[in-house]
């Protein structure tokens, strides 16, 4: 059964949690919020815990979370959080500032042989062989009061962090991979990851690299238009328009108030509502600057050969016991296909692991050879 832990929803109590706290090398942090319904995540409960305490903080009940905030923000303390990236975006919004420094255990996992984005239940099982009750992952936590249970499997959460955290440490330590996930730890506390940016909200859309320049053009000023005013609605943006109507409104181009409420997916009540907008940002059609245009697409020869790159990775990640996403994203060999030197995969550790046998391969001096019913990396001449 799992320890007790701290219910925290009055000033005094998250007063006294906080000046319990203060101070601490490092924290484990969580958070459950809701965002079916918005832009923005609303913030329902924070957990946290060190080596003796195990607390839920509920945001709903208390008029401030003021000293809980100056406690994350303290840059003496590491915040250990997994897949952090959605719970440093609310802390960002809620404070204007990212908590550092942090010790992600998702980031460290692909140090340590387990697969890429591997989930919280996954390396828990993984490194603590502890299977996780995951039957109130989908709680409303904006209900109160919490049931009990909901209560408890959120507690166990940083209960389990910071026992992956300790474990993590000695294992990286223990490999001389203490410092290897460092740039990318520093990389999640850069703000502009969390500061929200409509010029670039296009880029989330599938197949939008598809578009001939002028439709690209388009969807470009209609995927800004459409950020600003989820944002200023706090809907999501899928509500105030689909990424399927956004591709064929830029197809179709539609004239007028009637044929824009035609295509598929806009319907009457989004043209009358917002058909004037949509219109003014279909008819910015004029082309992108060359220089940024994206690049041309890779041949079928090149391709080819960043599968083969990708598989000479795969190969290395398994001999170093590292995920394939560690040491290089298919888009980064793509690059060092295209010429790009200035990469990752060249740089630190990751160079000694994979990117001189990638260099070795793109200059002739490797193969990659079919034996024993998989691949093997095989030196020319040799």
């Amino acid at each position: 059964m799992a320890d007790d832990f701290l219910y925290i929803d009055t000033p005094t109590a998250l007063d006294g949690l906080c000046a319990r706290l203060k101070g601490k090398p490092w924290l484990a942090v969580d958070t459950e919020f809701m965002r079916e319904k918005s832009y923005y995540p609303e913030l329902c409960l924070v957990q946290v815990a060190d080596d003796e305490t195990v607390a839920c903080v509920d945001p709903l009940a208390l008029p401030s979370l003021a000293p809980l905030l100056d406690l994350l923000l303290d840059e003496r303390t590491v915040k250990v959080l997994h897949a952090a990236r959605q719970d440093l975006e609310i802390l960002f919004h809620l404070v204007g500032r990212v908590p550092s420094p942090v010790f992600d255990t998702q980031v460290a996992a692909r140090f340590l042989g387990l697969p890429d984005q591997a989930g919280y239940g996954a390396v828990v099982q993984s490194l603590l062989g502890i299977t996780l009750d995951k039957s109130h992952a989908r709680t409303d936590w904006a209900r109160r009061p919490l049931p009990p249970a909901a209560l408890t499997y959120a507690a166990d959460d940083v209960r389990h962090l910071r026992e992956l955290y300790h474990r993590m440490q000695a294992e990286l330590a223990a490999r001389g991979r203490a410092d290897w996930a460092g740039p990318e730890l520093k990389a999640l506390v850069d703000e502009k990851l969390y500061r929200p940016n409509p010029e670039g909200a296009w880029e989330r859309i599938r197949g939008i690299q598809r578009l001939k320049p002028k439709p690209l053009a388009a969807a470009k000023a209609l995927a800004a238009w459409r950020e600003r005013t989820a944002m200023a609605e706090n809907r999501p943006r899928q509500w105030i328009l689909k990424d399927e109507a956004l591709l064929d409104l830029v197809r179709q181009q539609p004239h007028d108030v009637a044929a824009l409420a035609a295509v598929r997916g806009v319907g009457e009540a989004l043209a009358k509502r917002h058909g004037a907008e949509i219109l003014k940002r279909l008819a910015d059609t004029a082309p992108p600057e060359e220089k940024h245009r994206p690049d041309a697409p890779l041949n079928p020869r090149q391709e080819a050969l960043v599968d083969a790159l990708v598989a000479l990775v795969r190969l290395k990640a398994a001999a170093g016991d590292v995920s394939a996403a560690s040491l290089a994203a298919r888009a980064e060999l793509e690059r060092l296909v295209r010429g790009e030197r200035d990469l990752s995969v060249l740089k630190d550790w990751r160079l000694d692991l994979a990117g001189r046998a990638l260099l070795d391969f793109l200059e002739g001096g490797s193969t990659l050879t079919a034996a024993g019913g998989g691949l093997e990396v095989t030196r020319r001449g040799g």
